[in-house]
């Protein structure tokens, strides 16, 4: 199983290996205006096999390293998770979504920061699997709970204190969050200053699945006017979307950069934090 692709996987592979003892699939659909319908449409039709993680109550946690709106969970609790949707240190984990991958990079992004490199989120989602005629199963599943034993890759974390526009830093949110002509959630409009924006969309074709590696490159260096390196930093609105940019930027075959999960969430709520508003040179 270790042999299979990462960071993405198609679904023409994902079925050839269903199903397998230790490939664990994991459902991460989640509606942020409804937070209830991921795990609604899930009981309706799911992957064979695939058990439900939670944005708010599996994917986030007590705020340990940021005070954002879907803050990091602290190890422990990480593990616990992970255990309880029967991922071992052994499992090769699939996560999908029906949202262009954005919830199901961060499981992905955790398990890797938990040290979990045997990872993939499916190219496409929900929408190729269904599209490719595969088959689905219906009402609730359990897993069996797992040992997970991981310990924090810090290198790949940012916290708030570390943050300073003498950082790359690549704003994943869509321009007009970025820019602070319009902000539907936080308290305060605009962006880090200093940071770039790459709207986490970006990295999708209009089939829903990640564009080419070389493209991902190109659209990225662009965004941020330097190929992205291991000292990137992305952010976004709470350390959701951001995942979809390190994910994009390991998919393009370029060194994992770091995340900072608080993000603009986070950052906004101190009055004390500057905030810029507009574009910076690539806006």
């Amino acid at each position: 199983m270790t042999s299979l692709p990462t960071p993405l996987i198609d679904v023409d592979t994902l079925a050839r290996v269903l199903p397998r003892a230790e490939l664990v699939v994991v459902d991460c659909r989640f509606d942020l205006m409804a937070p209830a319908a991921g795990g609604d449409a899930w009981l309706e039709a799911h992957i064979p096999g695939a058990v439900y993680a939670h944005l708010d109550h599996d994917l986030s946690g007590p705020p340990t390293t940021d005070r954002g709106r879907h803050p990091l969970p602290p190890p422990d609790r990480l593990c616990e998770v992970f255990g309880a949707l029967g991922i071992g240190n052994d499992s090769f984990v699939v996560a999908y979504d029906d949202g262009g991958g954005m919830i199901a990079a961060r499981l992905w992004w955790m398990l890797r920061y938990m040290g979990h490199e045997a990872v993939a989120v499916l190219d496409g989602g929900w929408q190729a699997w269904v599209a490719a005629g595969q088959r689905v199963a219906h009402g609730a599943e359990t897993a069996q709970r797992r040992g997970f034993n991981g310990t924090p890759r810090r290198e790949r974390l940012v916290t708030v204190e570390e943050v300073s526009p003498a950082l790359s830093l690549l704003d994943a949110r869509a321009a007009p969050r970025y820019r602070g002509e319009q902000e539907p959630i936080d308290p305060h409009p605009g962006h880090i200053p200093g940071a770039r924006n790459h709207c986490w969309q970006a990295n999708l074709g209009a089939d829903g699945r990640f564009a080419p590696a070389a493209e991902l490159e190109r659209r990225l260096a662009a965004d941020l006017g330097a190929t992205p390196n291991a000292h990137t930093v992305h952010y976004c609105g709470s350390g959701v979307s951001a995942c979809h940019n390190v994910l994009a930027q390991v998919a393009a075959g370029l060194p994992e950069p770091r995340l900072y999960v608080g993000s603009w969430s986070e950052w906004c709520r101190d009055p004390g934090r500057p905030r810029a508003l507009g574009g910076e040179s690539n806006a």
